[in-house]
């Protein structure tokens, strides 16, 4: 599994990776989520608003953070 977390650095992505890789840590995955901040890669995504999560290349959301909770549910149907 590869999960993507694109986002230019804000607070919103940061907390979006730290609580995606707690997710991944509470589910017994030791994937490790890859920062995209290239502003050009971002935009091939079709997105608009940051910070999203991608999973194996597909867009999952864009332009909140949700709960720990919530992405763990969205990781495990990857």
């Amino acid at each position: 599994m590869r999960i993507q977390i694109l986002g230019t650095g804000c607070v919103k992505c940061e907390l979006l990776m730290e609580r995606t890789r707690e997710a991944l840590q509470q589910l017994g995955s030791d994937t490790e989520p890859v920062k995209v901040s290239d502003i050009n890669e971002i935009l091939d995504f079709g997105i608009m608003t940051i910070p999203a999560l991608v999973i194996d290349g597909k867009v999952k959301f864009a332009g909140n953070v949700p709960p720990v909770h919530e992405l763990k549910e969205i990781i495990k149907k990857g």
